[in-house]
């Protein structure tokens, strides 16, 4: 099982890869909202603020369920994600990535992944 250090280095690490997008394509999906991402298996939940010029940087949250987007995801499988080792259509369609969203905010979400 992955430890804090690890599931704060792969949020790290997803936030600098959306950093990468192309600015017009991120400004042509990203619309501000706030995520929350929830560990369970860690008892960890971190948040950041999605917006025309990327993520914020990720921090502890308190209340993870006050999130526009809300993700849960075991410790593995978000270092996997964050290391390009599990697609996130197929962790969500498995059940390992759970997303609690919008419809739209889902659409907008996978034009960016």
């Amino acid at each position: 099982m992955a430890n804090e250090q690890d599931c704060r280095a792969a949020l790290d690490k997803i936030v600098a890869r959306l950093a990468e997008v192309d600015a017009d394509r991120l400004a042509e999906h990203a619309v501000e909202r706030t995520i929350s991402c929830r560990v369970p298996d860690l008892d960890l939940a971190y948040r950041t603020r999605l917006h025309a010029d990327g993520l914020d940087p990720v921090w502890p949250d308190d209340d993870p369920r006050g999130a526009q987007v809300r993700l849960t995801v075991g410790s593995d499988d978000l270092v996997a994600l964050a290391h390009d080792e599990l697609n996130p259509a197929k962790a969500w369609a498995t059940g390992r990535l759970k997303i609690e969203a919008s419809i739209g905010d889902l659409f907008r979400l996978r034009k960016l992944l």
